[in-house]
């Protein structure tokens, strides 16, 4: 009767309303993360030398004291908080696109490894959100391994932004920090390192799968030298959430982007997502496009403390293979026509 058809069209009105404010936490959650990529650190930097300038400089003192004294804590990969790496917010950041991650293999707790993440993509949404947080179930799909995302060292000489990170089991990308996680911390360690760094990230477009790779052996030597084993992990939809302009080898505008990388560590790209409001307008909000990151099957490494280039020359070609063959065999099952190929650049 017409009572039926009222308490019908309110519990619509409820569940629309519920998926509207779903929407809106997805939204914001993102929002958050692609500032904290973006200006965190430039502006806690400037406040905490804002802060010196006022009444309240002690304040900013005593971190600036604390600063020093905890300056090498990042490369050891201490303060990962499980409490930040299960907040809320990050699963409302997974379904905003949505990101999955799958499992191909299991991963002995006795073995420490590296993965190698491709693609970049511009900020690197998958591997974020699959190893830095719980929000994908890492810890649940591979028990007993401690996974460290490792990012540019920059990032940890900035105030409050270093303690941010850290907590999500973030580290420096440098030598230092992963020889300590990788021989100082006993087993079950797995570092996160996405190879194409920022040169890739100067090529990611819609539509197009190339990695950065030829060239990039330091991971191998790395792990070698620690017989940890390589584990290549491709995430399918990682260059597809931005649009980018792609600036020519030789032209000028890859030459300030080439001097950036070399000089300071990254490199600026010139690049838009959709709008705040409308996924009609310009902005920096990612396009909600899924992003599926497949962890494939472990190479295992001999430890040799001082590899020979034949020795890495060899375990790199091995890698590369392994990453051609996780392409392909997943490709399709991801959206992609079973004649793309993975150009290894």
């Amino acid at each position: 009767g017409t009572g039926s058809s009222i308490l019908s069209a309110l519990q619509d009105l409820f569940w629309l309303s519920k998926s509207k404010v779903e929407k809106q936490l997805q939204i914001i959650s993102v929002l958050q993360w692609v500032l904290t990529f973006l200006i965190m650190g430039v502006a806690c930097t400037l406040i905490l030398m804002y802060i010196l300038c006022t009444d309240c400089w002690a304040i900013a003192a005593l971190y600036l004291a604390w600063l020093v004294f905890d300056w090498n804590t990042p490369k050891k990969g201490r303060r990962r908080s499980q409490w930040v790496r299960n907040w809320a917010i990050w699963r409302y950041f997974r379904d905003y696109f949505p990101i999955r991650l799958v499992k191909t293999h299991n991963l002995l707790t006795t073995r420490n490894y590296i993965f190698g993440y491709h693609p970049h993509g511009i900020m690197g949404l998958g591997a974020f959100c699959n190893f830095s947080t719980e929000a994908t179930g890492v810890s649940q799909k591979f028990p007993g391994i401690r996974p460290y995302l490792a990012t540019l060292a920059g990032n940890f000489r900035m105030p409050i932004l270093r303690d941010y990170l850290m907590s999500g089991g973030i580290c420096p990308v440098n030598r230092d920090s992963i020889d300590y996680i990788l021989s100082k911390n006993g087993s079950g360690n797995a570092i996160i390192i996405v190879v194409g760094g920022a040169a890739e990230s100067l090529n990611c477009t819609p539509g197009k799968n190339s990695v950065t790779l030829k060239n990039r052996k330091g991971f191998v030597k790395l792990a070698l030298r620690h017989g940890a084993d390589l584990v290549p992990v491709y995430s399918f939809g990682e260059n597809e959430v931005y649009k980018q302009v792609i600036f020519e080898e030789g032209s000028w505008g890859r030459w300030v982007q080439k001097k950036f990388q070399k000089h300071i560590g990254f490199a600026p790209c010139i690049f838009h997502g959709r709008g705040l409001f409308s996924s009609n307008t310009w902005g920096l909000l990612p396009y909600p496009k899924p992003i599926t990151t497949v962890v494939g099957e472990p190479i295992t490494i001999p430890k040799i403390d001082n590899p020979s280039q034949g020795e890495v020359d060899f375990y790199h070609s091995i890698y590369v293979d392994s990453l051609i063959k996780l392409f392909d065999k997943y490709k399709s099952k991801f959206g992609l026509p079973e004649t793309e190929v993975l150009e290894v650049n």
